[in-house]
């Protein structure tokens, strides 16, 4: 019988303990660019309020293609935002659930949908009016 145990938490590199984002060699901005993704902020979202299943995070989701949600989730994943359980059963069942580390995102990711939400009808009359100089 094969047992899985957890990983263990990944340990800081001692240079790496705060980022600086305006540093060219800094990975922070490997960070930005995955909270920048717009399935990010979504997927996030969506698992804030408990584990979903994939059928049910992309319909909460909607208008994503499975390939690009396998791909988001897979990356996040990776990154340590979320895990993925597989129940042995038939079918196989599997959730995906947000970690404490993807939980420490999800209120200022929060703020930012809160904030598009918000300013969206501006941001889009701002686009209808904008009329690059030629």
């Amino acid at each position: 019988m094969v047992t899985k145990q957890a990983a263990p938490e990944p340990a800081l590199a001692p240079d790496l303990a705060r980022g600086n984002a305006f540093d060219p060699e800094c990975p922070t901005r490997v960070v930005l660019d995955r909270l920048g993704d717009k399935w990010t902020v979504l997927v996030i979202g969506a698992l804030a309020d408990g584990p979903l299943r994939f059928t049910e995070l992309r319909a909460r989701i909607g208008a994503v293609a499975p390939k690009v949600l396998t791909q988001t989730l897979r990356a996040l994943e990776r990154d340590g935002l979320l895990t993925r359980t597989v129940h042995a059963q038939v079918p196989p069942r599997v959730d995906y659930e947000i970690t404490p580390l993807g939980r420490s995102l999800s209120a200022p990711l929060a703020v930012l949908t809160d904030w598009a939400e918000e300013h969206v009808g501006q941001i889009m009359a701002s686009r209808e009016e904008y009329a690059p100089e030629q």
